[in-house]
This record gives structure tokens, sequence and C-alpha cells, in this order.
């Protein structure tokens, strides 16, 4: 089991400013200078720090020469790994005073995931403590845990076994683990602590949270700040989910006409509760306009304005009258917990104007009372309307999240509204295919000139030729003009290009040559076959694969212990091809399979994502071998080389 202990560094104060997905990559390139030269000296370090992006758009490689100059004599003086993680820190402080902080594109320097000593919010670990004590409270497991204290670290250590995160993912976004993939025991081995780890950190991808440079280790070790990151996010989900015409269609209550009804549908949620919150608030008197959760609603005025609205027969004027804050605040907690709003936070949290956990205040609010009654049949017919079909909905979902998934400096809310500037596509292709976007001629959001529009959408299809997509007759004015079908097609062709590009880098099974479709189908049928099982697929849309038991016995042949056979069905009957099919994106995640599809797709056998899904399990079964680089290195998922590729410019994009 020493494979998961992870990169450890004697001095535990230097390893606690990386994450594990930090330190694995640097020691990846400790090590292959080493390995090419017999040994690494100061010298080598300008050329290997230049090619990190962390430095790359900062610094020159005469500038980081000269750094290390003032610290080091001899360049010729050899070094070892702590040494070359020290001059990274040192070098990481002076990008952020160069830069002074503001730069996001580097994920080392993202302020969510930056590693330098991080200060826990209290208010926010006590609010999460209690929200966790109130949603599981029930659960068969973790009931036994709870309530945790939030006084103490329980939490972080409740945490180590993966269970915790498992479970709030499935509070938040009902369905996405199937649990009969959580490994529950008391005392688990370290294999099956991973096991947890990598389905949980999957899993979130899966539902739209940020992970980049998280690494099981982390989790593993309960890092603080990271873990409390995670869970705002989880928890951030599960609160903003029925803000969206989908789910509460009585929100077309918020806009005057047809236009605004698509400016609602492109809207973050977060800013769709803003523009509710704005609304009661204009009804109701309240001459300010709120434009954030934390200095706008310091002094508890607009809550007293809003819950006089919304709630008058709680409510009512006293919160209006008094001049104190803090009494303010008071007052208006107490008036929404006889809403049934959960306190989790504190009148000192509002007065202090802590964001996270006044947006999940607001957000409760809107659960438990709306109001939104009326709705203009007209904009509602426009709305319905705008609803894509249920295919064309998971599709979006599917390449959403992979999008977000990347780690690329914009956050996607709706693919059908936020790449017709051309920007995202531009960011996912440079990502993809690094060096690929000649950025000079790109134009960044907020873009007023249409024609700057075309321009950036006519780049993204000349790369798309160049990767030798299928664009016949594609202009970049199609993009501009949100055809659905065409974005569909080309999202396809772009995640289908990178699974490959993945493939394809694993020199040791493909020698470097280009893998196809052809090459999957028949390595999936091989390892079925070579484990002794009957099951094959004719083609990436055999209706065979509804059942799901092609999937698990390729599961279970290239990880024999993954699959719990006990709890597999024939998949004969609707119910157990359900069954099937949740359990199969449950297991692939729980090795490493970064997948974003969901159990219809295999129950209905759509191609695309039949062939994402098998592409997936091939490249974690050939990339285990690839684990050479250091024994003290634990082993890096498919989900992990999506944050690896931001780290060096140069590179292709999978990791060695």
């Amino acid at each position: 089991m020493s494979s998961f202990v992870g990169v450890l560094v004697s001095d535990q104060e230097l390893q606690s400013q990386f994450t594990q997905v930090e330190l694995r990559t640097l020691k990846s390139k400790y090590v292959s200078e080493r390995t090419q030269s017999g040994r690494v000296t100061v010298g080598d370090l300008p050329s290997i720090f230049k090619k990190l992006k962390t430095f790359s758009e900062i610094f020159t490689e005469d500038e980081i020469k000269a750094s290390l100059a003032e610290s080091y004599g001899n360049m010729d003086e050899e070094i070892d790994f702590e040494s070359f993680l020290r001059v990274h820190l040192n070098l990481h402080a002076q990008a952020i005073a160069k830069d002074g902080g503001t730069r996001s594109s580097s994920s080392f320097l993202k302020a969510a995931t930056t590693t330098v000593h991080h200060a826990i919010n209290e208010s926010e670990k006590a609010s999460y403590v209690a929200h966790i004590n109130n949603c599981l409270a029930e659960d068969k497991f973790l009931g036994q845990f709870l309530p945790i204290d939030p006084s103490t670290d329980a939490l972080f250590d409740l945490a180590k076994d993966g269970v915790l995160l498992c479970k709030l993912i499935n509070v938040a976004v009902p369905g996405t683990i199937d649990e009969r993939a959580i490994n529950t025991k008391k005392i688990l081995n370290p294999w099956e602590r991973n096991e947890n780890h990598t389905l949980g950190l999957n899993s979130a991808k899966a539902i739209g949270c940020t992970v980049v440079n998280i690494g099981t280790q982390d989790l593993v070790e309960g890092r603080p700040h990271l873990l409390l990151g995670l869970i705002s996010q989880v928890l951030k989900i599960q609160l903003l989910a029925d803000l969206n015409l989908k789910k509460t269609p009585q929100l077309v209550e918020l806009v005057e006409d047809d236009k605004e009804v698509e400016e609602l549908i492109s809207l973050a949620p977060e800013k769709v509760l803003l523009k509710w919150m704005n609304f009661h608030l204009k009804k109701a008197g309240y001459e300010k306009e709120v434009t954030n959760f934390s200095s706008d609603l310091k002094d508890g005025e607009a809550y007293a304005y809003l819950l006089n609205a919304l709630a008058p027969e709680v409510a009512g004027p006293s919160a209006l009258t008094t001049s104190d804050p803090t009494e303010r605040a008071n007052m208006v907690l107490e008036q929404a917990e006889r809403l049934d709003c959960k306190r989790y936070l504190t009148p000192k949290d509002i007065v202090e104007g802590s964001p996270n956990l006044n947006l999940a205040f607001v957000a409760q609010i809107f659960q438990h009372r709306n109001g939104l009654t009326t709705v203009d049949s007209q904009k509602m017919s426009f709305a319905e309307m705008m609803t894509d079909d249920a295919e064309t909905s998971r599709e979006e979902r599917c390449f959403r999240l992979w999008i977000n998934s990347l780690g690329i400096a914009t956050y996607v809310n709706n693919v059908f509204e936020d790449v017709r500037n051309g920007w995202v596509l531009l960011e996912v292709l440079d990502k993809v295919s690094p060096g690929s976007v000649n950025w000079k001629l790109a134009t960044k959001p907020p873009i007023k000139m249409p024609f700057r529009k075309v321009e950036n959408c006519n780049q993204v299809i000349k790369i798309g030729k160049d990767l030798n997509f299928s664009l016949v007759n594609v202009a970049g004015n199609d993009i501009v003009q949100g055809n659905k079908k065409l974005l569909l097609a080309f999202l396809w062709q772009l995640m289908r290009f990178t699974m490959l590009q993945l493939l394809r880098n694993l020199r040791s099974h493909s020698q470097g040559k280009e893998i196809t479709d052809a090459d999957i189908l028949n390595w999936a049928n091989n390892k079925v076959k070579k484990a002794g099982r009957t099951s094959q697929m004719d083609s990436f849309k055999d209706k065979n694969l509804s059942s799901g038991v092609f999937f698990l016995e390729l599961l279970s042949a290239v990880e024999p212990r993954v699959v719990n056979w006990s709890l597999v069905t024939k998949g004969e009957t609707d119910e157990d091809k359900k069954l099937n099919a949740t359990y199969i994106i449950s297991v692939a995640r729980k090795l490493g399979c970064s997948i974003f599809l969901l159990p219809e797709d295999i129950i209905e056998v759509n191609q695309k994502m039949i062939l994402i899904l098998a592409a997936s399990i091939m490249y974690w079964s050939l990339k285990k071998p690839e684990e050479h680089f250091h024994r003290e290195s634990a082993p890096v998922t498919p989900a992990e080389s999506e944050n690896e590729k931001d780290d060096t410019a140069s590179e292709n994009a999978s990791t060695p």
C-alpha cells in the first residue's frame, strides 16, 4: 500500500505549502531532469521553471536566473528535491508580488487552491458542520459519527476516509454516486480510502465543482482549506439547484421580454439569485441595488425589506426601525427561522459581510418563500420553447462539466450561450492543444463589437480544421448565432480529440501513432476476452450494451477487485439496467476515470458517450504501468492529468 503515501518531504512545513498534485508535478519535472542529466544543478532551474505556466507569463528565463544568482554563488551546484521546492516557493512569492496577485489563469496561483498559509474561516466551518449535522443525521453509516463538534477538528478527521464527501455530493445532486460503490467500514485500508477519495473527486467534477490542484492525498491528510473549499462548492450547488427556468419556471416573472428570457437562461445561478432579490426589493420600496453578497448586505436593511415583502406575517417593520446593524441582523435571522430557514450563520457573519454564508442564507430564503406566483403565459411559452429536449440537455450538461473540469479561467454556466463569443472555445483549444491559439488575434470578453466575436469564432473553426475536425461549410458566424446542433458536433469532436490525444501520448502502447475508435473497440473486447468473459460489443452503438454487463466485465478485467458481482443484475428489465448503469459510472470514477455521462446514456446506448467511457477505462488501464517516475509518487489518475496539463506551456496533453 506504499504507493498511496504520496510524495513525501522530510520537512513537514515545506510539504504543507503544496498540494499532492503540485508535489507530483514538480517531482516529475525534477526526476525527468535528473534522469536526463544524471543530476540537477542550479543552472538547470531557469529552463525548468520557465516551462511551468505558473511562471512563464510573469518571468523571462534571464529573470529567473538573476533571482537564483542572489541565493546561489555557484550555478553548477547540485540541488536536492527539497531545495528545488524552496526555490519554487521563493519564485512563487516573487510572482505574486510582481503580478499583484491578480492573475487567475495559472493553476498554482488560483486563490481557491493556492497553498501559501491558509487561514480557516471558523464561521464558515461552523456553518458547514451545522449543515452536515442536519442533512446527514439519518444516514445509516455517518449517523454514528454525528453530530460533529464545530469547535474541534472532527470534521477534517471524519473526511479522511472519503465517505463524507461522497454522501454530501449525493445530498447536493441525488443519484450522482451509487452508494453501493462507496467503501463504508469503520477502518479502511489505504486502497479503499484512496478509492473513496477518487470517487468523491471525480463525482465532484461531475456535478460542476472545480477541483484543479486537489489530489486524493490532500483529502487523506484532511487539509482544512482544501476540504472546506470543496464542501463550500458542493453546498453551493445544492442550495442553487432550483435557480433556473427548468426547475422554477416562475422565474420568468423577473424579466420584461423574450430577449431578457434568453439572458436569464445564460445567467449564473448566483446572478439569478441577485436578480430575484432585487426584483422583490424594488417592489418593496428599497432604493439601493444589491450587487453582491457581502458589503451590500452588511447593514441588514436589504434582508429586512426582503423578508417584510415575502413574509409580512413573520417579519413586520421592527427590523427596519432599529438603527443597530447587529440587532437588525439578529431580528432578520429570527424571522427567517419562522420560515424554517436553518440558522447556519450569525448576526456577526451578516455584519462582517461573509459572501459564502450570505449567499447560502439568501438561497435558503428563496427555497422557502420565493414570492413568485403569477406567470405570464406568453413569456412562459417562450421559456418552454427555449428549453432543450432531454438528449440535447444531457449533451450540453456533459460538455459543460467537461469544460469546467479542464481548469480554464472562465466558468461555463450554459454551453449554448457562453461559447457564442468564441473566447471559451479558444481557452479550451489552448488547453487541449497547447500553442494552437494566436492570442494576439483574439478578443477577451466583454465584447461590444459583434465582428470581434466572429473573429474569435473564425479562429476556433480554423484551429478545428487544423486538428482535422469535420467542419464542412461551417463558419465562425454559425457559433456566434448559437447553432446548437453545430456546437454539440464541434464539442464532441473536441472531447474525442482530447481523449485520443491522451491515449496516443501513452507512447509505450501507441508508439506515438494515432489511436482510432476501432483500436478502442478492439482493446475493450480483447481485455474482456482475456479475462475469461464471453461478452463482446460489435460497435459503440451495440444495443446489447444497454444491459451494462459488458462494461462491468471490462471494469472487472482491468481491476478484478473493483466490481462486487453480488450487486450486478442481468440487465434484462429497465430497472435492472438502471441499477447496472449507475453502478458502472461510480465504479469507473472510483478507479480514476474522469467521465460526465449519465445512466441514461448507457441505457439508451449513446454512441458518443459509450466511446468516451470505453476510452477512459482504456486510458486508466494502460496508464498504470506508466507510473514510473518515482516510487514516492502516488498514482496520477486521468482526472488529475487534466490539472497537470496546465503546468507546461509546451508539453502535449498528457502527463508522462
